[in-house]
């Protein structure tokens, strides 16, 4: 993955525009949420992204948590500011707060690296729909809403046993969905693994709003739109 392909810097501040934000979900994550759409009357840069260039940026540290607080539009120019204890937050120019990310422990600062890192991680995390969702939803009773599919990110935390690794795969070790009314909290967790060897932990949790009662068909309609989405926009790039 070249990561300077999915965001812009300008005046010291980073900055992605709708084609760059909806292409990293897309080719990078496999993700075909329509708020990733470039069309989108809702449309939001994915977490995935803002991690991915906060890891590039800040480092990888063996002790992580993230916690996302606002959705991202297009061309908002973002800066790191860094607190105390090293933690740092994402803002804009108004000092609005997007994201924070509590760190401890060893930190490295390598573009490459924390690029593999984090590809690996946003492949694992766009296969949440439909693979993980989908039997999370079937044995909860409740399902998002298919006119208005709206999933968000929460927070997520990381934990590596050590920084000595060249690119760690991730693999699913749990996953829930605690539902309460028509809102859902969805919570994965995961390893990282190398060599055989697991060297890091991490949990990923994302709120599910407007649930409804689970419906086969509707949830069948719903995974073929996502499946059709994936397919006229793979076919649709060039050769």
């Amino acid at each position: 993955m070249q990561l300077t392909n999915y965001y812009n810097l300008e005046n010291g501040q980073f900055v992605f525009t709708r084609r760059q934000a909806s292409h990293f979900a897309k080719l990078v994550a496999g993700d075909f949420n329509p708020i990733h759409d470039e069309e989108s009357k809702r449309f939001c840069v994915p977490g995935d992204l803002l991690f991915s260039v906060l890891l590039a940026k800040a480092g990888i540290s063996q002790n992580m948590h993230i916690s996302f607080a606002g959705m991202i539009s297009d061309n908002l120019g973002l800066e790191m500011k860094e607190g105390e204890s090293g933690n740092l937050s994402v803002v804009d120019c108004n000092d609005k707060c997007y994201l924070t990310m509590a760190r401890s422990g060893e930190n490295i600062i390598n573009e490459a690296l924390a690029a593999k890192v984090a590809e690996n991680y946003v492949k694992f995390s766009g296969m949440n729909f439909p693979h993980i969702m989908v039997p999370l939803m079937e044995a909860s009773g409740m399902m998002i809403n298919p006119d208005r599919p709206l999933v968000i990110y929460e927070s997520m935390e990381l934990s590596f046993h050590h920084l000595d690794f060249q690119s760690p795969t991730v693999e699913l070790t749990d996953s829930r969905m605690d539902v309460a009314g028509k809102r859902g909290t969805v919570t994965l967790s995961f390893c990282f693994k190398e060599n055989g060897e697991v060297i890091g932990e991490g949990k990923k949790k994302m709120v599910c709003s407007g649930l409804k009662a689970f419906e086969t068909g509707a949830v069948e309609d719903l995974v073929e739109k996502f499946n059709s989405r994936k397919s006229e926009f793979l076919s649709a790039l060039p050769a």
